[in-house]
């Protein structure tokens, strides 16, 4: 393990963590921007959790350990997830777990969990989002599989390091593959992190809201941990889409200058991803929740196509 090696990966912890709530408040400016309304501040995630981290956390009588561990378990997922993706250098000392299978693993472990603890106080809202975050799970989790294989048979590899070196570093070619799994992952990131048109995070509506129902039981800083938890998965979902489909930018191994210019680049990157989510959402409707299944449907039919052509051409 080197020492560059080791302090890029400290740093993109770092920078995951301390990015995660900018960009969920960048995303929401931008939506009441386009929405002509007047948009909060940049910093107010950064305000949110300071609040919710300063008031006491209130506990069911018959809440299990689950309930209370849950939000610390999502977290840690969500950070270790978030370091397993290649987005400032591909020297990372945890390159070799960080496999496609792995990481879809994380983010299936941490929607167990979130989903028992809602279940586990028993009430009727909180059984409700957990029966629908599993729903959007099964059909969402395979769809997010064959796109990663579908960029892992061009680089022979299922390391998500190796395919962004390979993509990065190779002559410029076209993947009709990666078009159809573009597509596919767009569809499967607005389902996985609650954003229109699968679900609204600003909604308050018992009936149709699935993230919100799951923590209506969460107060202080359990509360805090889920939220951040959330953003660290939008975070984590917006630098797999970069290092999939834009991975130029990314430092190569043994190039501890290179992270320097890869820091702004990746803001960059970021901040537009950021603006043309809220431009989708804002000219998108929100679906009915029995077409929920329909749109992740068509995500995995896309994805498979994906992985078909890129099999066909690879001979």
């Amino acid at each position: 393990m080197s020492w560059s090696g080791l302090l890029s990966q400290l740093l993109e912890i770092a920078l995951a963590i301390a990015l995660a709530p900018l960009l969920t408040g960048w995303i929401n400016q931008w939506r009441a921007w386009l929405q002509n309304r007047s948009a909060p501040s940049l910093l107010q995630p950064y305000r949110m959790l300071h609040k919710l981290f300063n008031k006491e956390s209130m506990v069911a009588d018959h809440a299990s350990r689950l309930f209370r561990s849950a939000p610390y378990v999502v977290f840690g997922c969500m950070v270790l997830a978030c370091s397993i993706i290649p987005t400032l250098s591909t020297d990372l000392p945890l390159a070799p777990a960080a496999d496609a299978i792995a990481l879809v693993g994380l983010f299936a472990l941490a929607r167990v969990f979130i989903s028992l603890a809602a279940m586990d106080v028993g009430t009727a809202f909180g059984t409700m989002g957990a029966r629908r975050e599993m729903l959007v799970g099964f059909l969402a989790e395979p769809a997010l599989l064959m796109v990663l294989f579908s960029a892992s048979l061009i680089s022979n590899s299922t390391s998500l390091t190796t395919i962004v070196e390979t993509l990065a570093h190779r002559e410029l070619a076209i993947y009709p593959g990666l078009a159809f799994a573009g597509v596919a992952f767009v569809m499967v990131s607005l389902a996985e992190n609650a954003r229109i048109p699968v679900d609204n995070p600003a909604t308050h509506l018992e009936l149709t809201m699935i993230h919100e129902a799951l923590i209506l039981e969460y107060s202080g800083r359990h509360l805090a941990l889920v939220e951040w938890a959330a953003s660290l998965k939008l975070f984590a979902y917006s630098c797999i889409g970069l290092a999939l489909f834009f991975p130029w930018g990314v430092a190569q191994a043994h190039e501890p200058l290179a992270m320097l210019l890869a820091l702004p680049v990746l803001v960059l990157k970021l901040a537009v991803g950021g603006f043309l989510l809220a431009l989708l959402e804002t000219v998108s409707a929100k679906l009915r929740i029995f077409r929920v299944p329909e749109f992740l449907g068509t995500a995995f039919l896309l994805s498979v196509m994906a992985m078909l052509v890129q099999l066909l051409l690879s001979r």
